[in-house]
């Protein structure tokens, strides 16, 4: 099972403050941790909101997009790891070891091809994975 774990903002990290050379230290160890227990898909550091933007949706082709800096810091995320476990207990015993003093994870199961029932049809199944075949031979090194 995949999950996302998303690391909720904060003023500091709204601020654009940089992680100091031992914060940045203990998050590089905490993620080898993860890539040598084989569960690590992908993780990030987001910057500041007010370096990014919304697009707000008003009915089909009809949107808006609103310029960062967003105010409401708990609704924001400032970073996320997406790591594959047997289980949610496993995901929340993986973001209880995080590296962090003060702060919030929300954990959120990945959606799967099961989880649509009947919607995901053998045809929508093919194309999607057509579309992760490309995106895969895109990003080969």
């Amino acid at each position: 099972m995949r999950f996302m774990m998303i690391v909720k903002a904060s003023e500091e990290s709204e601020s654009g403050a940089v992680p100091s050379e031992q914060e940045l230290a203990e998050m590089g160890r905490y993620n080898e941790e993860l890539v040598k227990a084989g569960v690590m898909l992908d993780g990030n550091g987001l910057l500041e909101t007010a370096k990014g933007a919304k697009v707000q949706y008003h009915g089909k082709g009809k949107t808006t997009v609103v310029d960062g800096p967003f105010t409401e810091t708990k609704e924001l995320i400032a970073g996320y790891w997406i790591i594959d476990v047997k289980s949610k207990d496993e995901a929340i015993e993986w973001a209880r070891r995080i590296p962090f003093a003060e702060g919030e994870v929300e954990i959120r199961k990945v959606a799967e091809a099961e989880d649509f029932g009947d919607s995901y049809t053998p045809e929508i199944k093919e194309a999607e994975d057509k579309l992760r075949e490309k995106i895969a031979e895109q990003h080969k090194s």
